[in-house]
């Protein structure tokens, strides 16, 4: 490990201190994070990945952003617009009440080649966006404004098609004196993906606003990232933030007892919680241990397509035949409550009254003889022609508690007459390829995060399941189609008063229950393990990852 290091040291032009296991705080100008994936990509607008939204958040602010305690704040916008400051207006768009939304960029930013963050960029980022080839999955998308009027070289209006809870929501602005050409040469934003210098040239300059910035990349093992010459706000304190993939949990925390790492992030990408909790136990001392509530909602995708999963009752049966409240108990000490949608308890929008799937093999058993499926010989159920019910299961290789999970899953949906076969991927094949382009055959199991309000249209609209024609965009992975649930979106999209919007997200959650497109697992606790010397680092509990805020991490 420690020749390993010292090698890796070298590589990088990186002082042998700094890396070196037990090296005195002083000398801790390098930060050395271990994370479990490696994003499939680092445009921010394609491929929805938690991994990903952690790397480019050293080095890539969104204009806004949530804060710690789950409150709406500026990170590019000099003043975030409200309808109360007057940044925010109704409008008439088209016939029908839409918003005007005034953006202020701060007029110090600037990409880390020193070009100023204009007007242009976020005219660019928004033109681009609304193509419907773009393949873009944001949370937040470019497509909520009909039109732009450019103000001055920091501010613009955005005119929305219609009222939206989201208007003083942004995402990411690209690069204009980067990318646009990039876009031109291509000739289309599907071909354009292709060539992104996000994805082609990663340690160019001009592509990061933040803190930090990329400077060597290296695919598939890690990211270096330096200090943003161009950062006008708070001086970072670290002189290298190095982000090292070890794609096995078990060797990740080796690395971590050993030294080799000086701590993992806790946004589901890192250590797993049953790992925490047994180091903590092994090492009380030598880490801080923080567990944070979050919306990060483990679950298992069902192909809409498999002629077995197609049976409402076969997915009624599939829920009931899990123990959730023994597997969170045992695996991490309560610390993960059992989900019943993908609402999270903490989020303002959350009902109890939705249909409640305990553990009941009995009543599973009797839901699949009315679907038709009976025991055989061997315990494992057949319809009338004699197939036998037998789905693959799929997760990301190498997460030791996933694939722990799995097992347990195995041997429950056993005990229920279901046969199910375990089939993992790498995490870059299973997100960028299988889950992108619905390839999986029944079953996919893997953890998602929502920012505070975010709208579910990603993960459940119908507009929003990937296909070749859209390029793969949108999240709605298991091809969730429900005309009334569309319908419920859309509303609620547009309803700014509190109680009636929570009518409408009561309505979805109980058709998500009830129609269980998804097989709703239990909501994450973030386990955070940093070292006891770090200060600065506050956990959020959502999309919006502290590593957003990395400029204010500094040696104790």
């Amino acid at each position: 490990m420690k020749l390993r290091s010292a090698a890796a040291a070298v590589l990088l032009g990186l002082p042998l201190a700094a890396l070196a296991p037990g090296a005195p705080a002083q000398a801790k100008d390098d930060l050395v994070i271990g994370v479990a994936q490696f994003p499939s990509s680092l445009h921010p607008s394609i491929d929805a990945e938690v991994v990903k939204a952690y790397v480019l958040a050293f080095g890539l602010h969104k204009v806004t952003a949530f804060d710690a305690n789950w409150k709406n704040t500026c990170l590019m916008c000099a003043e975030l617009p409200t309808l109360e400051n007057g940044l925010a207006k109704y409008e008439e768009v088209g016939g029908k009440k839409g918003m005007a939304v005034t953006l202020k960029l701060k007029p110090d930013l600037k990409w880390g080649d020193g070009t100023p963050v204009t007007a242009k960029d976020l005219a660019f980022t928004w033109k681009a966006g609304r193509d419907p080839a773009s393949g873009w999955s944001n949370p937040n998308p470019w497509t909520r404004a009909t039109s732009m009027d450019v103000i001055d070289d920091h501010t613009v209006v955005m005119h929305l098609s219609g009222v939206m809870v989201s208007y003083n929501q942004w995402d990411e602005i690209l690069p204009a004196h980067i990318e646009q050409p990039i876009l031109e040469k291509a000739g289309s934003t599907a071909e354009y993906i292709k060539q992104t210098a996000f994805n082609r040239a990663p340690t160019t300059p001009g592509l990061w606003n933040g803190p930090y910035r990329i400077t060597q990349y290296q695919s598939g093992n890690q990211v270096v990232l330096e200090p943003n010459s161009s950062w006008a706000g708070e001086k970072p304190a670290f002189k290298h933030i190095v982000i090292r993939v070890i794609d096995k949990t078990p060797a990740l925390l080796a690395n971590l007892e050993s030294g080799d790492i000086d701590m993992v992030a806790g946004e589901g990408i890192g250590l797993t919680i049953d790992q925490v909790i047994q180091l903590q136990k092994k090492e009380p001392n030598k880490f801080t241990y923080l567990y944070k509530p979050s919306m990060n909602y483990e679950h298992i995708d069902l192909q809409k397509n498999n002629p077995i999963l197609q049976d409402v009752k076969v997915r009624h049966a599939l829920l009931y035949a899990i123990d959730r409240k023994t597997m969170v108990d045992r695996l991490f000490a309560g610390k993960q409550p059992v989900a019943d949608t993908w609402v999270n308890p903490l989020s303002a929008m959350y009902t109890p009254d939705t249909a409640k799937y305990p553990y009941n093999p009995k009543k599973a058993k009797e839901l699949l003889a009315e679907a038709g499926w009976k025991p055989g010989s061997d315990g494992i159920c057949r319809n009338a022609k004699g197939d036998r019910l037998a789905l693959e299961l799929n997760t990301t290789a190498g997460n030791q508690l996933r694939e722990l999970v799995e097992q347990v899953l195995q041997n429950q949906w056993k005990t229920a007459c279901i046969e199910v076969s375990i089939k993992n991927e790498p995490p870059r094949t299973l997100f960028g390829e299988t889950v992108k382009k619905r390839t999986y055959p029944a079953m996919v199991m893997y953890g998602w995060t929502s920012a505070v309000t975010e709208s579910p249209r990603r993960t459940l609209h119908s507009t929003q399941i990937p296909t070749e024609q859209n390029n793969w965009g949108g999240a709605d992975y298991s091809g969730f189609s429900n005309a009334r649930m569309d319908q419920l979106i859309d509303e609620s999209e547009t309803e700014l008063e509190p109680a009636k919007a929570k009518a409408l997200w009561a309505e979805m959650q109980q058709i998500y229950a009830d129609q269980l497109p998804v097989l709703p697992l239990f909501f994450r606790a973030d386990a955070h393990v940093v070292p006891n010397w770090l200060a600065g680092f506050e956990p959020t509990g959502h999309s919006d990852v502290a590593a957003l805020h990395a400029e204010k991490w500094h040696t104790k």
